[in-house]
């Protein structure tokens, strides 16, 4: 119960942010239709969409790597901003290698860290117990990953794609009662295909990026897979 708030809250938290920046844009629209300010001047600070895209993976009670994903990415629109402003913190040419290192960093992290947790549900479990079909623990970044499972009793897991895509196959798999996902998508996509018996509830949040269940209405909800997450200028889809 208590996890369900917390997710809930983090989930409200993300959304607080995706709603002020909307109504901030609305803003800006509206003074530049009654002539007040010029729209061209707002484009100027377009870095901006980095950091609030970053807020909201802060916000996230996801991934860890969606955290350090929502740090980067503050820091990409922190330094393009101040660029824009004529303030250069670091050159561009030192920036992007910087960049790649620390994916290369979370890469090493998220295969070598055995201890790292990875909670479903209620339950955490370590990247050992993961190892197993009942638990899946995947990362995508600039690249793809295909993964079939036909585990008895699948509990969940994590996905996360980075400039990548995931897609992993679960009708083969079968549920005791409810399973959860965390999904963290950016500038990337994850496709996830369940049993035709199997209930979807999506719990998602795109941020330029969007959520898509294309699946069949079972007669009861008995076995429920709940996916939960965030979309950044990026794609979810569970279907059939």
């Amino acid at each position: 119960m208590a996890n369900e708030t917390t997710r809930s809250n983090s989930r409200v938290s993300a959304q607080v942010v995706i709603g002020l920046l909307v109504a901030a844009f609305g803003v800006l629209f509206l003074l530049d239709n009654l002539n007040i300010i010029y729209l061209r001047h707002v484009i100027f600070f377009w870095p901006l969409a980095f950091i609030a895209s970053g807020l909201v993976a802060l916000c996230s009670d996801g991934p860890r790597s969606g955290r350090v994903t929502g740090i980067v990415l503050v820091a990409i629109g922190v330094a393009m901003l101040g660029n824009r402003l004529g303030y250069e913190f670091i050159s561009w040419r030192t920036f992007w290698p910087l960049v790649m290192i620390a994916m290369g960093g979370l890469i090493v992290f998220r295969t070598l860290g055995g201890g790292r947790v990875v909670h479903v549900g209620t339950t955490p479990y370590t990247k050992d117990d993961a190892k197993s079909d009942n638990v899946v623990d995947i990362t995508a970044i600039l690249g793809g990953f295909e993964r079939r499972v036909s585990a008895p009793d699948f509990r969940g897991g994590e996905i996360t794609a980075i400039m990548g895509g995931c897609e992993l196959d679960l009708r083969e798999a079968t549920l005791a009662t409810e399973a959860v996902i965390n999904v963290f998508a950016v500038w990337g996509g994850i496709t996830i295909k369940v049993p035709p018996e199997w209930t979807v509830i999506l719990h998602g949040t795109p941020v330029m990026g969007g959520f898509t269940e294309k699946t069949a209405r079972p007669p009861d909800n008995s076995k429920r897979l709940v996916v939960t997450g965030y979309a950044i200028m990026g794609g979810v889809e569970v279907r059939n």
